[in-house]
Order: structure tokens, then C-alpha cells, then sequence
């Protein structure tokens, strides 16, 4: 049982030493002209650790990354390396207190100069140096081949780019898919099924010893096969096609359907069953006394439990292949498997915890009726996905608010045990016979009627930033009574007001945007071109119309006044959306070589647009650039849920000095 329990933690730890033990590279060429290419090399470092610089800054100590050419490439280089990046300076006693940059994302950027019809492969040896958080400094290889070829025409011309590498680390998706796990034990579909589980493993075996083993297996086939659903997924599906899949139509339509169904019946309609020659085949598999019939149980309960379980499973993936790349699925899947088969482990270790399972009365229904409401109110979340896809606005902000508002005042007066459904059984009575609240159930109650309360001041315009990232944006509210704060009018301009996609977009402008009055442009060359009149640095908002992240990081960041005054008098601000589905004109339909496909729509051209600037897809993103295009910042800045309104300001004031500078 021992070694069972050491093995897991071990493959644990093992996934995430593959994951994060050393930097990862990655390598594309970037096209300036037919002939002359840039060779874009990034390097990220794992978590607590830091990549040293190619160049010296003093004691001449053989520390620093280089990189060495095949002799095939040398004659196709030009200039020399150039490095990007924001370095830190570190001191290690090892190397006699020698002063080297670190990075946590660093780019090198090599010109390639080739010639008509050529076709050349580059390779290189990356020989690099990287602390460990303990400090001490590390010495690998990379090697890269990447092959290149003249082209017949050039694409847009290519400034600094840079790969926005996510503050959090693996760690952080594998402790969320491990709390999942164990909220998903808890689930009534899970729950309820493991006294029958676990007592039957200890009855049916010869041993005790056997019988805990057995249920150690039994654990072990539930992470195995959670595990294979995160492999399979990095392995088949791309971070665009993730990204594609969950903000189409048909998808949210999908997920709201399934959403309701499991709500209608949690809340006791109807019970959800695999069908009998389903049931019948994994019950003749899982009866054998091998170790099959074991994985054939532990595959019937991640089938029973996809209602409780399917929104964790899907928000793990989806989240987890967007900013940790392949490996993030296999980690986060790992985890919630963990999650979910730790208890049976720690059950079997200790069996006499059975009995207080056992006696679950009316909790489970109470727990599982709850579960249905929070369902209903989740679902509401898609079908505004949907609404948003096709603009139709009948799910706007207040209809969208006054479903919530019912629903979990509803939930609270369930709680109180003044509405019963189907399956729920009488509440507790005292000594003198009389039914009363248990203590837990009355703080859900409470919780519930105040989260209603919450909500109603959201009816006239309050902007709700606890919701913001689930509830449509305020423009897509007929009626707001005030929206507070400055009510400053926009600043006259000499540049041209927005006008292309204004209709389609601008209901989607945060509370923020309307309390003070931001001008914001929804097309790059219109916002490039008010930058060059008003001489102006360009701030790009690289968001979604159904980007969580985005609402979360326009409603905590945006309303403070000292960010919205530097975004309204010192920036021109643009927000890109890039799962905007209007076609785009024929003659903007190329295609682009960093997004491998051709561009069909508006979101398809401000996704390629992001790629070309920082290299990565993920928002929000806010990339900074001046008047003809070039980047003021070679990263963009992205979601970090513990940001600072502070921290942005001052990020925007680094921006400006920046600015200054070129002028």
C-alpha cells in the first residue's frame, strides 16, 4: 500500500519535473522580406529560476549562454545576436561573485540574409546557463533545425516579438486540478457511490492486505485514465483549436443544453443513466476478480460521475492547454485524478471512516439540488456566449442578472426548506419534535440571499466586478441609472473617431470605458492612424467578446482612476477582438504563416496581428507600440489574478518614458 502511495507521488513529481526542470525553447522564422528572415529563438525559464544572458557584464567567467552556428548557416548570418528581454542582475558566490542577466523570457533574434529561390536549413547549438531557486547555476544543450526559403513576396515587416510567458507555473495547474479532484469526490455522483466501492473491495477479497490493494488499483485506473484524457488532448488538439472550439456557437449551444439537463435533473426530474447494454457490458467486465475488472469499475465511475465532473474536467483542459502548452493537460488531468482517488486511498487505509459516510440523510439530495441550481445559473453563462456570437442581444445585461437574482433566491429559499423536490426527505427534528435548520445549511441560505441581494443594484447599472467576468458587458444593458464616477466628456481630437466595427463592438465596451468616456478604436490602421495625428503611443487590448479573463481584468483594473486617466489622455487605445466571426473583404483573406491557415474573419486578422507582435495568443494581452508599428515593449501584459491596479500604472508610466525616448 506504501510503495502504491509512493509510486503515485513519485509519477507526480515526475510529470512535473518533465514539465518544468529545465527552459523550454521554441524556434520560428520571422519574414521581413522575400530574402532577408529573422531566426527568433525563446527561451523560458521553469518556475523560480532564471536563464543567463549571452553577454557579459563583468568578471570575464565562462557563465554566459552561447550559441554556435553549423558552418552550413554561417555564411547566411547577419549582424550580430541581438538579445530581448527584461533582465535581472544576479551575483553567485560560485563563480567568484561574477554579475550576469537572468531572464525569465529571454529572445535572441538572428538576421538571415538568403538569396533568390534559396532553401536553407539553419541549425545551431545552444550551450546555456540557469539558476535553480536554491541559486546555483546549471549548464545544458539545446539544438535547433529549422529550414527557411525565399520567398516570392513579403509580409508585413516584423519588429521585436517576444513569447508573453505566464507568471504562474505548472504547480499552479496541478494544485487546481488536485482541489478539483477532491470538490469532485465530494459531488453526489462520486460520493454516494464509494461505501458501496470500498466495502465491496474489502469484502469480496480473501485478505485485508488484498483488499486495500485492490483499492489502491482502483484509485490508480481513475488517475491513469484521467491522465490518458489530458495526454490525448495536448496530443490531437492545438492551442487554436481550443481556442476556436470554445467560443463557437455550436459548442456553447452544446455545453448550455448539457448544462440545463444535468440542472432539471439534480434538481430531480428525471435521473441520468447510462444505457442498460452499456451498463450490463462494463458490469460483466468489472465483476472478474483481475485487475481489468478493477480498471473496467474505475472506468465506470468517470463515466457515472461526467455530470458532476464535466465542468471541471473541460475548464482544466481548456485553461491548461492555452497557457501551459501540451503539458498542461497531462499535469492538470493528473492532478484532478489525484484529486479524485486520494480519498479512496486514504479510505482504504483507514476503512472504519466508512461508517460516518454511511450516514449521509439528507445532505447528499440538499448538496446535489444545490449543485442543480448553480448548474442552471453556469448555463446562462454559454447561451450569452451564443448571444454574443450571433449578436442578437435578447440575453442582455438585466435579463442575464434577473435570471441570477431568481435563481439563487430560489436556492436560498430551498435552503430554508420551504420548497422540496422530488427526492429530498424531511429535515431534522430536535428533541421537543419540531424541524429546525442545521447550522451549515442556514449559512448556505444566507450566503445565497445575499448573493441575490447582491446582484439587484447590477438591474440599474452597478458594475458587479465579483460577476463581471460571467455577466454581458454594461453596454449590452438597455437601461443604466448612472454610471457614476467622472462624468468627464471625451477629449476633442483631431484624429478621426472610430467608426469600423463600432456597431458590431461597442456594446461590449466595459463600465470603466463609459465612466470615463475612453475613446476606443476597434480596427489597428484606424487606431495607427489617430497615433500618428495625436503623436501618441499605441496601447492594443488584445481581448474576446467571451475572453472570462478579459472582463475579470477591465473590472478590477480599468475603473481605478489613475489607470483610466493615463488610457484616456496619454495612449490610443484599441481594442482587438480576436473571436469576432464577421468576414473579413476578400482582399484581406491571405494567409498568415504564424497562425498556419488563412484569415477568414476579424478575429482571424487581430489573432495573426498578436502573433506577429508578442508570439502567443493568450488574453488579454495589452501590447504597447508607436506611431509606425514597432513595439515599445517586447512583451505583452497579460492576466495575473494577484495584479495591482498599481502595477499597471506604473507599467503604462514605463511605457510613456519609453515613448519619450523614440521621439
Amino acid at each position: 500500500m506504501v510503495k502504491c502511495l509512493l509510486f503515485i507521488i513519485a509519477t507526480a513529481i515526475t510529470f512535473m519535473g518533465i514539465a518544468q526542470n529545465k527552459p523550454v525553447f521554441t524556434t520560428k522564422i520571422l519574414d521581413v522580406t522575400p530574402t532577408n528572415k529573422v531566426l527568433n529563438i525563446t527561451a523560458i525559464a521553469p518556475a523560480n529560476s532564471k536563464i543567463i544572458s549571452v553577454k557579459f557584464i563583468s568578471n570575464d567567467l565562462p557563465i554566459n549562454t552561447s550559441i554556435e552556428y553549423d558552418s552550413t548557416t554561417k555564411p547566411y548570418l547577419k549582424d550580430s545576436l541581438t538579445e530581448l528581454g527584461n533582465a535581472t542582475l544576479i551575483k553567485n558566490a560560485d563563480f567568484g561573485n561574477a554579475i550576469v542577466n537572468g531572464y525569465d523570457t529571454v529572445q535572441w533574434q538572428q538576421n538571415i540574409v538568403l538569396k533568390t529561390n534559396d532553401t536553407v536549413r539553419l541549425k545551431a547549438a545552444i550551450t546555456y546557463y540557469y539558476t535553480n531557486s536554491d541559486g546555483s547555476i546549471n549548464s545544458d544543450m539545446e539544438k535547433l533545425s529549422v529550414q527557411t526559403y525565399a520567398t516570392t513576396q513579403a509580409n508585413t515587416t516584423i519588429t521585436n516579438t517576444a513569447t508573453s510567458a505566464s507568471h504562474s507555473s505548472l504547480w499552479g495547474i496541478f494544485i487546481a486540478g488536485l482541489v478539483a479532484g477532491l470538490i469532485g469526490f465530494l459531488t453526489p455522483c462520486v460520493y454516494s457511490l464509494v461505501p458501496v466501492t470500498v466495502s465491496m473491495f474489502l469484502k469480496r477479497s480473501k485478505t485485508p492486505k488484498e483488499g486495500k490493494l485492490n483499492i489502491f488499483a482502483y484509485a490508480f485506473f481513475i488517475i491513469l485514465i484521467y491522465t490518458s484524457i489530458g495526454l490525448l488532448t495536448g496530443s490531437l488538439f492545438s492551442v487554436n483549436d481550443l481556442q476556436t472550439l470554445s467560443t463557437h456557437w455550436l459548442f456553447n449551444l452544446f455545453i448550455f443544453a448539457l448544462f440545463v439537463i444535468f440542472g432539471i435533473s439534480f434538481l430531480g426530474a428525471f435521473d441520468i443513466n447510462l444505457p442498460n447494454s452499456w451498463a450490463n457490458k462494463l458490469d460483466s467486465k468489472a465483476s472478474t476478480k483481475s485487475f481489468a475488472g478493477i480498471f473496467f469499475m474505475a472506468f465506470t465511475l468517470v463515466i457515472v460521475s461526467f455530470s458532476c465532473t464535466s465542468i471541471f474536467v473541460s475548464n482544466i483542459l481548456t485553461t491548461a492547454s492555452i497557457y501551459f502548452g501540451k503539458a498542461g493537460p497531462i499535469v492538470g488531468m493528473f492532478s484532478f485524478g489525484l484529486g479524485l482517488g486520494l480519498p479512496f486511498m486514504i479510505l482504504a487505509l483507514f476503512p472504519k471512516a466508512l461508517t460516518v459516510l454511511t450516514k449521509s440523510g439528507g445532505w447528499q439530495n440538499a448538496l446535489k439540488v444545490t449543485l442543480g441550481f448553480l448548474e442552471l445559473a453556469l448555463a446562462l453563462k454559454f447561451l450569452s456566449n451564443v448571444d454574443v456570437y450571433f449578436n442578437w442581444r435578447f440575453l442582455d445585461r438585466e435579463v442575464f442578472l434577473v435570471i441570477w437574482i431568481a435563481l439563487f433566491a430560489l436556492l436560498g429559499i430551498y435552503l430554508l426548506g420551504k420548497i422540496r423536490f422530488k427526492h429530498d426527505s424531511d429535515l431534522p427534528k430536535n428533541d421537543w419534535g419540531l424541524t429546525y435548520i442545521p447550522i451549515p445549511r442556514l449559512f448556505l441560505a444566507i450566503a445565497a440571499f445575499a448573493f441575490a441581494m447582491y446582484l439587484v443594484p447590477g438591474l440599474w447599472g452597478a458594475p458587479l466586478k465579483a460577476v463581471a467576468a460571467f455577466s454581458p458587458p454594461i453596454g449590452r444593458q438597455d437601461f443604466v441609472l448612472t454610471t457614476g464616477g467622472s462624468n468627464e466628456a471625451k477629449i476633442v481630437s483631431a484624429a478621426l473617431p472610430p467608426s469600423k466595427y463600432v456597431e458590431r463592438l461597442s456594446p461590449n465596451e466595459p463600465q470603466a470605458a463609459k465612466q470615463y468616456n475612453l475613446t476606443i478604436y476597434y480596427d489597428y490602421v484606424e487606431a495607427l492612424a489617430a497615433a500618428k495625428i495625436l503623436k501618441k503611443p499605441l496601447l492594443l487590448d488584445f481581448t474576446g467578446e467571451q475572453c472570462v479573463n478579459c472582463r475579470k481584468f477591465e473590472a478590477a483594473i480599468w475603473p481605478d482612476a489613475t489607470v483610466a486617466n493615463l488610457m484616456k489622455n496619454d495612449f490610443v487605445l484599441a481594442s482587438l477582438f480576436t473571436d469576432v466571426k464577421e468576414e473579413l473583404n476578400d482582399t484581406e483573406k491571405v494567409y498568415d504563416s504564424l497562425l498556419g491557415s488563412k484569415l477568414y474573419t476579424v478575429g482571424d486578422k487581430f489573432k495573426a496581428l498578436q502573433l506577429k507582435l508578442i508570439g502567443t495568443q493568450a488574453q488579454p494581452n495589452y501590447v504597447f507600440v508607436d506611431a509606425e508599428g514597432n513595439l515599445l515593449y517586447n512583451q505583452g501584459y497579460g492576466y495575473e489574478p494577484t495584479e495591482s491596479t498599481v502595477a499597471f500604472a506604473n507599467h503604462l508610466k514605463m511605457i510613456l518614458q519609453e515613448f519619450a525616448k523614440r521621439k
